[in-house]
């Protein structure tokens, strides 16, 4: 798994899934010890030292219920309800299109994004850059920003909003290395 991917799988795996799923107690255990920086290819030291702070997993429980939860939260994390965000079908269409296997859960939720980012630079053929930058540049960045202004404004805790701003720039340096790789791959095809 590179770095993009990594970045990706983590940073999805904390918005799509409650804290208290035990899916994610390996990744709760890897921040508990404080291994995350070691493995983190951007300079965040300060958001990941925040983020590795010891939380109240019921009060983080809480706080995502309220950010992300039922038809009074906070935050929606689904990209259809945002005005910039793709439409539920588009990206569900687009990921088994290339393959991903999806639950009947709806596939625009900020977090899945992520993971499919992930899942299709880990499964990548040889076009799948340019699904990943189509991902990104077309379902992901017209609203990550507002949605992720959003959670820091409304959350309770300290590791909600050290997540939302981690994120914001993880997402930001991807895009520009997505970027920077269509550049080359297009230069060379010249």
């Amino acid at each position: 798994m590179n770095e993009f991917s990594l970045l990706c799988r983590i940073l999805g795996s904390l918005f799509y899934r409650h804290p208290n799923d035990p899916a994610l107690q390996p990744l709760w255990d890897l921040l508990a010890q404080g291994k995350l920086n070691q493995h983190w290819p951007l300079e965040q030291d300060e958001l990941l030292t925040q983020l590795q702070r010891s939380y109240d997993r019921d009060s983080l429980g809480a706080d995502y219920e309220a950010l992300f939860s039922g038809e009074s939260a906070a935050v929606t994390p689904f990209g259809h309800l945002w005005p910039q965000g793709p439409a539920e079908a588009e990206v569900k269409n687009f990921l088994t299109t290339r393959g991903m296997p999806l639950a009947d859960t709806p596939a625009d939720h900020f977090g899945l994004l992520l993971l499919a980012a992930s899942w299709l630079e880990d499964h990548a053929a040889d076009d799948e850059n340019q699904a990943i930058i189509i991902l990104f540049e077309t379902m992901l960045l017209p609203w990550c920003g507002a949605f992720l202004g959003k959670v820091e404004a409304y959350a309770e805790t300290g590791f909600y909003r050290a997540l939302a701003m981690t994120t914001r720039g993880a997402v930001q340096a991807m895009a520009e290395e997505l970027l920077e790789v269509d550049e080359n791959d297009a230069e060379e095809e010249e």
